[in-house]
Formats: C-alpha cells, structure tokens, sequence
C-alpha cells in the first residue's frame, strides 16, 4: 500500500486523516510532529508515545479547554513540519487538526486515536489504534 492511499483529504478544515502507520513514518522521518492532545490523566492511566509533543486540548477533571493550547502547539512545532494529531480514539483530534489548520499548520487527524475504535462491548484497544498496531508507546 502507498502512503497516498493512507490519507483521506476529504477532511473539512484540515489536511486529512492518516493512518497510524503513516503518521508513525512521517514522524520518524522528521517531516512531522507527533502531537497527543490528550489529558493528563488520560496519558498517566492509558499509556503514552514517547517522544510525541503533549498539548492537551482539555484538562482533567472537568474537561476544560486547554486556555494555553495554540501557544503551546505552536512553539513545539517548527517551521515546515507537518503537525499530526493523536487523541483516544481519532475524534478529539479532528477538532484540534481543525485549530492547528487555523493557525497556519498542516494539520492531519490521526485515524483510531491511541485506543482505535469501541467494540461491541464498549471496550477499547481491540479495534485500531496506535496502541493494537504495535506502534511505539509506554504505560505510566
């Protein structure tokens, strides 16, 4: 498969939507960053990237907008770098690819997120994901 046929430009208000292996090639080329915009929480219980530029986008508890979030992307991003967002599950990361387009950046959605999509059963990390495809990452 070419990395072409792993993007999907038909994205409103942002680059595409990638594939993890592609986001995971991109990244290690050095062509992007990878930003998890994930809680706190959230990486301290489930798992993280090591490496990846964390800008979360809301806080825990209470789910409150990061007020620091575009201050902060944008001094972990350098000039001419592709930004490639990371959440649980590949929808948060629309919104923050959405603001990251706003603020000038080539913003890509990471497909299934770090956990990949819910089963039948409402659980995760079974369906997709950075975590399944046995991408790089840590517990705790």
């Amino acid at each position: 498969m070419n990395s072409s046929s792993l993007i999907d430009r038909r994205a409103d208000g942002y680059a595409g939507d990638v594939a993890c292996a592609l986001a995971y090639q991109w990244w290690q080329s050095g062509s992007a960053v990878l930003v998890d915009v994930r809680s706190a929480a959230e990486i301290e219980w489930v798992g993280y990237v090591p490496g990846a530029l964390v800008v979360s986008w809301k806080q825990w508890p209470g789910m409150s907008m990061n007020p620091d979030f575009d201050a902060q992307l944008l001094a972990g991003v350098p000039p001419g770098h592709k930004v490639l967002m990371l959440c649980r599950s590949g929808v948060r990361s629309v919104a923050t690819a959405k603001r990251a387009t706003e603020l000038g950046l080539q913003a890509y959605n990471i497909l299934q997120g770090f956990e990949g999509d819910a089963d039948e059963n409402g659980q995760r990390n079974r369906r997709g994901g950075w975590r399944l495809q046995g991408l790089p990452w840590r517990q705790g």
